[in-house]
């Protein structure tokens, strides 16, 4: 499917939208909170796609008590013996929480498929049973929300070429990033056979173009709200009380070390 181009979304009217979404999504929060309900939200796509910036987006005006966020490290040697998405199962969320993924069992769709630290047998396997095995998250209760972010190959060099330049970003560059660019191909037949294998009724992918970073978050957000039936909890009308009397205490030099003031 072609995407339409838009127009590059203005910071200013990017910072307004965003704050009505942090708003609901704070709202999204204290209704998981209130009903117990279970949330799991999984960002995959492309280097460079922005993934990072999403979820930081998401998360930057509500809990991480009640959003965590899960980012696993490669497995260890024992984590190897197990089952392959053994791993993962123990961070998905319990009540009241909302979980999310960035990068997740679907490695091994992926890069895992892609630098060849899986065989074809294993990844075959893997795309055989998970459907099964979401199936079973959303039957336990779980919403289950799977995200594809896809930016298309010059925006994609652009945002690479950043990460060599740009000193506060040098530690997103891997040498595993520069042997995935080499292979865009390779990687966008995987994410074809991923999407024909476990794109289910229970368990849908939804895809996201996010050469414009900016409106992809606030396409995400605002599909994240609208797929989840929340309803913002009643609140008590709070008053702050007023503050006890000193009682004849005096304020002390209590700090010696006062960092200093640049700014």
């Amino acid at each position: 499917m072609e995407v339409p181009i838009r127009e590059p979304l203005k910071r200013k009217r990017y910072e307004r939208k965003l704050r009505d979404l942090h708003a609901e999504l704070v709202k999204l929060q204290e209704w998981a909170k209130h009903t117990g309900a279970k949330v799991c939200i999984v960002f995959e796509g492309r280097d460079g796609a922005g993934k990072g910036g999403c979820i930081k987006a998401l998360t930057e005006r509500v809990s991480p008590r009640v959003f965590r966020v899960v980012a696993l490290p490669p497995p260890t040697e024992r984590e190897k013996s197990q089952m392959y998405i053994q791993r993962y199962l123990p961070h998905l969320p319990a009540a009241g929480e909302i979980v999310i993924f960035d990068r997740s069992w679907y490695n091994r769709a992926g890069v895992e498929r892609v630098m060849g630290f899986c065989s074809e047998d294993q990844v075959r396997n893997f795309l055989e049973i998970v459907p099964s095995v979401e199936k079973a998250i959303v039957g336990s209760g779980t919403i289950l929300l799977k995200y594809w972010l896809e930016v298309g190959q010059k925006e994609q060099t652009k945002r690479m070429e950043e990460r060599i330049t740009d000193p506060r970003k040098i530690w997103k560059l891997s040498p595993m990033d520069l042997e995935s660019y080499s292979r865009w191909y390779d990687y966008s037949r995987a994410r074809d056979e991923m999407f024909q294998k476990t794109d289910t009724a229970w368990a849908r992918w939804y895809a996201v173009h996010s050469d414009d970073k900016r409106a992809a978050r606030l396409d995400v957000i605002s599909h994240i709200l609208a797929s989840i039936p929340y309803e913002a909890p009643e609140r008590e009308k709070i008053k702050l009380p007023k503050r006890q009397k000193p009682g004849g205490y005096e304020e002390a030099d209590f700090a010696r070390n006062w960092i200093p003031q640049v700014a």
